[in-house]
């Protein structure tokens, strides 16, 4: 079976986010065109929370190649998918090596000035949308770029679709406590719509600690760490999902809950046109707590139009068969 090395921090693999479900989802899929997708991370200069200074950033990534390459050697691995830019110099070791992004140098995001200088040396990479193919080519010259979705999981989202469990008064979010993700517009929400009930959820038990900092509304339910099956029987009762952050690589939580049927309200950032359905409603700042409430409003208790439009475009199946195109070309090189 050929190897393929999966090169993502320590703190990637381990919380319950869309970096650790992509890796567990690929190596599933590797399975199944015969390709062991084997995880490769750094165990120094590795903190718990990814934006310490010195930790988890791409120049904190140059003091691992050490550790990454004897990884790689010893299994005997020539092909090398790394999801941090910081990684990029893998190339000069490894001949066969191409970047999936979970992280883009755009404005919005904290430490996009320090990704910069590693994306122009990029020369192949994988994204999850077209949009971020465009910018990749617009902004960096990378022009061997192959798009391909993460996908969602069809048997959760058959499993646990049930309509008649839906919370009318239910909204759901689900992120980070970061700065970008807005989770203070969120509790905002709560704070004037003491009739709703609001969810929010983390990928990590270290924003149990960090959220200690806000005044959290009563009518505001926190959950972290949670389980796949946990976050699709959640979705299926919110009538609404809402993503507020200023910017995402793929936004795997959307296209989940476009998948379970929600009525969604999404930011109106162009990264996100790919999440575009029937009952898709972009907005920004200004208008969105009135685009919250009229989606739960509204008499519909789910969207099959969305439901559908996930289905076409982003299930596992789509994912799978994007890579066996990729794996099929590239592991021939």
């Amino acid at each position: 079976m050929k190897k393929v090395g999966l090169v993502m921090r320590k703190i990637q693999f381990t919380e319950a986010q869309g970096p650790r479900i992509f890796a567990d989802r690929l190596k599933e899929i590797g399975r199944e065109l015969g390709v062991e997708i084997v995880y490769i991370s750094p165990e120094r200069h590795v903190s718990g929370y990814d934006w310490l200074e010195g930790y988890e950033h791409e120049k904190g990534d140059l003091v691992n190649y050490d550790i990454v390459l004897d990884q790689i050697h010893s299994e005997k691995i020539d092909h090398v998918i790394y999801t941090v830019s910081g990684f990029t110099f893998l190339k000069m070791f490894i001949k066969n090596c191409v970047l999936f992004p979970h992280s883009f140098p755009d404005p919005a995001l904290t430490g996009y000035e320090m990704m910069k200088p590693f994306y122009s040396i990029v020369d192949k990479a994988i994204v999850q949308t077209e949009f971020l193919k465009r910018e990749m080519g617009r902004n960096f010259g990378v022009h061997d770029v192959t798009v391909i979705p993460i996908g969602f999981n069809e048997s959760l989202a058959e499993r646990y679709f049930d309509p008649m469990q839906v919370v009318e008064n239910r909204i759901l979010w689900i992120g980070r406590d970061e700065e970008n993700r807005r989770p203070d517009l969120v509790l905002e929400y709560a704070r004037q719509n003491p009739d709703k009930e609001v969810f929010m959820v983390f990928g990590g038990e270290r924003y149990k600690e960090s959220m200690k900092k806000y005044d959290v509304p009563s009518n505001v339910k926190l959950k972290f760490a949670l389980k796949q099956d946990e976050v699709f029987s959640l979705m299926n009762s919110a009538k609404v999902y809402w993503s507020c952050s200023k910017f995402d690589t793929f936004a795997m939580p959307l296209t989940e809950a476009l998948a379970m049927g929600k009525l969604v309200v999404k930011p109106e950032h162009p990264c996100y046109d790919h999440l575009s359905s029937t009952h898709s409603f972009s907005g920004n700042e200004m208008n969105w707590f009135e685009l919250v409430n009229m989606a739960a409003g509204a008499k519909a208790k789910v969207s099959l139009e969305n439901r559908q439009y996930a289905f076409e475009k982003f299930s596992s199946a789509v994912m799978k068969d994007g890579y066996k195109k990729f794996f099929d070309q590239w592991l021939r090189q």
